[in-house]
């Protein structure tokens, strides 16, 4: 038990005696991300958006030169807290950035908090995420912030039953009871709650059961990525025959893979933050700039996550005017706001949470391409996990 203690001492003081000099020249960010395993895809697309807010903005700010570090922890808890840990005391970043899923910015919280250094979540989504450490600000979204408005679109949408399955770790189950709570105080009934495992999923056994409940409706949420799969599993079911409405959070029709997921798709329902079909000029202009240097590849919610985190950061260093001082940059962050490619957002000063529209969409194709395309919007929404406290 001493060791542990001295450990952890030591831990600390280096962190702290790792901090970056005001007076250096260069700021460094430190991207961890998954860059390799099942959750690639996100860190493909955060990374190839935090490079194109640099080449569009430049690399200098207040004099100082901005060094991106990316970092691959290949989705797994113990390899971000290693790259965390050596990216503060050996690389002196300024920023830990990235995060593709909630256990990875958990492991790194600790480190964030001993060194002071602030933590940037630009994709992770559980809602609890951002209490981890008192560094932690977030870009991405929250899976209550954008299932609550799903569970009131279907109450007033003549869907009266639901079976909801979910992943079976962290924001699914945010998901699942974010959406059963609000459907049944709507005079819904969730006739069922099913958790498939995350790692190697096989849906096919839940949605046998979602066909033998038969109810109106089925709440899906998995993570970026999975959508395709889900989607060939429910067709193979014949769920797409059954009468039985599919509804989902925004994930399940990733805009990177609904091309792949094909016609299937089309008329899901969805609620979400961003969409490529977003209509406003910054968004037009956006995706332009993103498939132009990334081979045609099409922006998702991530990439959205990494470009506005890029964002924050940037700015926080304008207004400290380059000095690196960790609860300088976070006090420089909170309460921040801007017209994003997703429409308006702010940091909330008390939650380092972000407040931010989610839309009701519809896949649809247009010229020949699938879309989300967005039908409603639900103004300014908090986190409700944190609005309810």
């Amino acid at each position: 038990m001493k060791r542990r203690h001295i450990t952890a001492a030591a831990l600390a003081a280096a962190l702290l005696a790792a901090l970056p000099a005001a007076a250096e020249d260069t700021v460094r960010i430190g991207l961890i991300l998954p860059m390799t395993g099942p959750s690639a895809s996100t860190g493909r697309e955060i990374e190839a958006a935090a490079k194109l807010y640099l080449q569009q903005n430049g690399t200098t700010v207040a004099g100082k030169t901005i060094e991106l570090i990316v970092k691959d922890d290949t989705g797994t808890a113990d390899v971000t807290k290693r790259l965390a840990q050596e990216l503060v005391v050996k690389d002196k970043v300024a920023v830990l950035a990235g995060f593709g899923l909630t256990p990875l910015a958990a492991a790194a919280a600790p480190i964030s908090t001993q060194a002071k250094v602030p933590q940037v979540i630009m994709a992770a989504a559980t809602a609890v995420t951002t209490e981890a450490s008192p560094f932690i600000v977030r870009t991405s979204f929250t899976l209550p912030q954008v299932t609550v408005p799903l569970a009131d679109w279907s109450a007033r949408n003549d869907i009266k039953t639901v079976v909801t399955l979910v992943s079976d770790y962290a924001p699914g189950l945010d998901a699942q009871k974010a959406f059963a709570e609000r459907f049944t105080k709507a005079g819904g009934q969730v006739v069922e709650q099913l958790q498939v495992p995350l790692k190697n999923p096989d849906f096919a056994p839940f949605l046998q059961r979602v066909a033998d409940a038969k109810p109106d409706a089925v709440f899906v949420f998995v993570p970026s990525g999975f959508g395709a799969v889900f989607m060939k599993q429910f067709v193979e079911r014949g769920l797409d025959k059954s009468g039985i409405r599919l509804i989902a959070t925004g994930d399940v029709t990733d805009d990177e893979l609904l091309d792949k997921i094909g016609d299937v798709a089309l008329g899901t329902i969805t609620t979400h933050h961003y969409s490529a079909a977003h209509d406003s000029p910054e968004n037009k202009a956006f995706v332009a700039a993103f498939q132009a240097a990334n081979a045609g590849l099409r922006p998702n919610f991530m990439a959205v996550g990494g470009y506005d985190g890029m964002h924050l950061i940037i700015e926080a260093l304008k207004k400290t005017g380059g000095a690196t001082d960790g609860q300088g940059l976070l006090d420089a962050m909170k309460g921040m706001s801007w017209t994003s490619v997703r429409g308006p957002i702010t940091i909330d000063p008390d939650t380092r949470d972000i407040v931010q529209n989610v839309y009701v969409r519809k896949v649809e194709k247009r010229d020949g391409a699938l879309y989300n395309v967005e039908f409603a919007t639900i103004e300014a929404v908090k986190d409700p996990v944190k609005a309810a406290k």
